[in-house]
């Protein structure tokens, strides 16, 4: 069997071991709450915090989508068109037009463009946040964040595509084995160093302070059997007024970590609910499984990849003659955001089932439906959460369940129904 055929077999195992992998990790057991229970829990809230929230939520969605589809319409112009192989060529000869040369300023160069074609929206969703009380920065601190995100951008693709034309040159037929391989690795590295590399460049971490809260919460994570490294508290208030925590890292990166918003402006009782849902994620390896998605995920893509590097009618649009070609790397960005936009709707599921599970965590381990209930509404109430939103936008968008689907959850929980 040749090339060709391994990688077909490549392909049909790891989309199968991906398939079993989100079987039996992913907890499909768990509906949502009845619709019933969730319109109670919408007629509960305040209708002031709930036309607030769809006010905003209809402002921000706008310009989701219109990201959304300027990405993909600049993507679509440069990768299926001979226009993108050839800025990636005019891109490299300053270096002398060899493939390093292509790969670094051709990609740096796809970057800019990109990331300039949606520099106004960005603009735009700021001006919105800001209108609603959300963002806290000025736009000097907004700008140097977005300067930050496109550096390591740069950095993380420069690195990723020189390991990819270079294995391509040393295995030219079996590339797409060790570039899978590879791809995968990169996967797993990045869940370990983004905590500790990453992280620190937007925020400022330092441990929570002593005292009560501290030792609630270094409690409850010991009466959970759930070891982690630290918890903190972010400096998210020079950003944002919203209100957040999560669970990062593995093995001995992992920390919990409470923006500080929360820490100091929401009751301890609902700190602690929050963050025994973040236990719940650290309970249930929840980073460990995303990482190992994301991994074979990677793996596969670069499968699929390899045998799209076949079709000759998608080159021949493209004006390349080969899909490891460094003038290819317009396509290849076509190719990654029409693969994104697609299986999106795919990875929100996984997710929002994962994070009702930490609800469910939360609920056991507080003993506490009627805080965690309290804790829902804060959020919707400082957040400007769309605590119901439209259908199609849920099941495309939506990572988490609703504030409606989980506070209807905490009630069921404290009628002994969950």
């Amino acid at each position: 069997m040749g090339p060709r055929g391994w990688a077909v077999a490549t392909l049909v195992v790891l989309v199968v071991v991906v398939g079993v992998v989100a079987a039996v990790r992913v907890p499909w057991s768990m509906p949502p709450a009845p619709r019933a229970d969730q319109l109670a829990a919408l007629n509960s809230l305040p209708a002031a915090t709930v036309a607030r929230g769809k006010e905003f939520a209809a402002a921000a969605r706008l310009t989701i989508y219109v990201t959304l589809g300027l990405g993909l319409l600049v993507a679509l112009v440069l990768g299926l068109t001979p226009l993108g192989a050839r800025l990636v060529e005019v891109a490299g000869r300053p270096l002398g037009g060899n493939w390093v040369a292509q790969a670094l300023l051709g990609g740096a160069a796809l970057l800019a463009i990109g990331e300039l074609a949606v520099l106004p929206v960005a603009a735009w969703r700021e001006t919105i946040m800001r209108s609603y009380g959300l963002s806290t920065q000025t736009w000097a601190s907004w700008a140097i964040d977005l300067v930050k995100g496109y550096a390591i951008t740069a950095v993380l693709g420069a690195v990723t595509l020189l390991g990819f034309y270079g294995v391509a040159r040393l295995w030219p037929r079996w590339w797409w084995a060790v570039a899978a391989a590879g791809a995968a690795g990169l996967m797993v590295l990045f869940s370990f160093v983004f905590p500790v590399l990453v992280e620190p460049i937007f925020n400022k971490f330092t441990p929570m302070p002593e005292g009560d809260l501290r030792t609630s919460l270094l409690e409850l994570a010991a009466r959970d059997g759930v070891p982690v490294r630290d918890v903190l508290v972010a400096d998210a208030s020079r950003r944002t007024t919203a209100l957040n925590a999560y669970v990062s890292g593995l093995g001995p990166t992992r920390r919990i970590v409470v923006f500080d918003t929360l820490a100091f402006q929401a009751p301890p009782e609902e700190v602690r609910a929050v963050v025994a849902h973040e236990l719940g994620h650290a309970k249930h390896n929840d980073v460990l499984t995303g990482t190992l998605v994301s991994a074979l995920g990677a793996a596969a893509g670069v499968s699929a990849l390899y045998l799209l590097g076949s079709w000759t009618g998608l080159l021949r649009r493209a004006g390349v003659s080969s899909i490891v070609d460094p003038r290819a790397l317009a396509l290849l960005v076509a190719i990654a955001t029409l693969a994104g936009l697609v299986s999106l709707p795919l990875q929100n599921l996984l997710t929002r089932r994962i994070e009702a599970r930490a609800d469910a965590h939360a609920l056991m381990l507080t003993g506490d439906p009627s805080t965690v209930e309290r804790m829902e509404e804060r959020l919707a109430t400082t957040n400007l959460a769309d605590v119901d939103p439209p259908r199609w936008h849920y099941l495309v968008f939506a990572s988490h369940p609703s504030i409606v689907e989980r506070m209807a959850a905490a009630r069921a929980y404290g009628r002994g129904e969950r």
